[in-house]
């Protein structure tokens, strides 16, 4: 592993990718997402802040509870390029993503629940949909699985 001192200012593409965990190309794609940034030296090689390690990990922690990358961008934008995240900044954000992961949780403990017995998609395809949903009445409110969207039943 890739060993950076206190005096490393910049890195590489390989040693952010090393020290991150996360694999080059991710990084390529989060740059031309928006959500890290780099300067070029002469020879068109990406040299990264050594603070981008903050944002890259701020990226994977909020990909790992579901937070889409378009959300994560735009909390992202209001910050200046070099701006370093810091404790409070996190806790600002995740108070206004709080009630989407509310409403996530919430879906999610729905599935759980009701995964074993049908996904209420009204496909009719499992003995005991014809009983949970006979005509399929969960059609006519629209496409999708209706009981998973909401826990209406």
């Amino acid at each position: 592993m890739t060993h950076l001192t206190w005096k490393t200012h910049e890195l590489t593409v390989g040693e952010l990718s090393q020290r991150s965990g996360v694999p080059a190309s991710a990084l390529r794609f989060y740059e031309r997402e928006g959500l890290i940034h780099s300067r070029r030296t002469s020879g068109n090689q990406r040299r990264y802040t050594r603070d981008t390690l903050r944002r890259v990990a701020f990226v994977r922690s909020s990909q790992r509870v579901g937070i889409p990358l378009s959300r994560i961008r735009d909390v992202l934008s209001l910050f200046p390029e070099d701006h370093v995240l810091t404790k409070e900044d996190w806790a600002r954000i995740s108070e206004c993503w709080r009630s989407d992961l509310n409403e996530r949780i919430e879906q999610l403990e729905n599935l759980r629940d009701r995964l074993t017995d049908c996904i209420g998609c009204g496909c009719l395809s499992i003995d005991k949909c014809a009983l949970a949903n006979p005509y399929d009445r969960l059609g006519e409110q629209g496409a999708g699985a209706r009981r998973l969207l909401k826990s209406s039943c």
